[in-house]
């Protein structure tokens, strides 16, 4: 756990500085292309199910979470021009380094979830708040492409629940029961070569 968490302190202290000068790009880019904050702040669940604020580039207008909390597909009307490309390649997910910086999270856990979806956890699921969530992860590789299921869904809302939370949990409760650094090294290039190849 101290070499996780060295290495997340180094390298998000090296990401900050190298994407610097692009993450300032793309932060002008999302005041052009709408109106509203840069950033998307929102509350999330992490480590001893603790809540903290969850940092991303806003994707979506203004006021879109009043009209729901899932994301239905890669073109949800809600989702701005700028917000596509970044959510297509997970450019929105560069300010969880400061995240990852300030020990909310760690570059490889559980994906941190809404209060609202956690109380539906059981006592034996709370097992996954032993780590840091993460910005990546088995349960986050397999549903790299959640908002196309959630759109293909009948009751979106419903299947997010009874099926999604429920399958993401095992794969949580996996990482968590075989989790090491190389394992964690092994997930992070298996997500580089996805979002690069996708």
């Amino acid at each position: 756990m101290v070499l996780k968490r060295c290495f997340d302190v180094v390298f998000s202290i090296i990401g900050l500085i190298i994407l610097a000068p692009m993450l300032i790009i793309i932060a002008g880019i999302i005041k052009i292309d709408s109106k509203g904050p840069v950033l998307f702040i929102q509350g999330r669940v992490g480590k001893n199910n603790k809540d903290f604020n969850i940092l991303k580039f806003r994707t979506m207008r203004v006021q879109s979470e009043s009209k729901g909390l899932l994301t239905l597909g890669n073109h949800d009307n809600r989702i701005t021009k700028v917000g596509y490309f970044l959510r297509r390649y997970k450019i929105d997910e560069f300010p969880q380094l400061i995240n990852i910086l300030k020990g909310d999270m760690s570059f490889v856990g559980p994906r941190p979830e809404l209060r609202y979806y956690v109380n539906f956890y059981t006592e034996d699921d709370m097992k996954i708040f032993v780590v840091r969530p993460g910005i990546t992860g088995l349960a986050s590789l397999k549903y790299r492409n959640e908002v196309e299921l959630l759109k293909a869904a009948e009751n979106p809302e419903e299947f997010f629940i009874k099926t999604i939370i429920p399958d993401k949990l095992k794969f949580n409760k996996q990482y968590i029961k075989n989790r090491s650094f190389f394992f964690d090294l092994k997930l992070i290039l298996i997500t580089i070569i996805k979002v690069v190849t996708k």
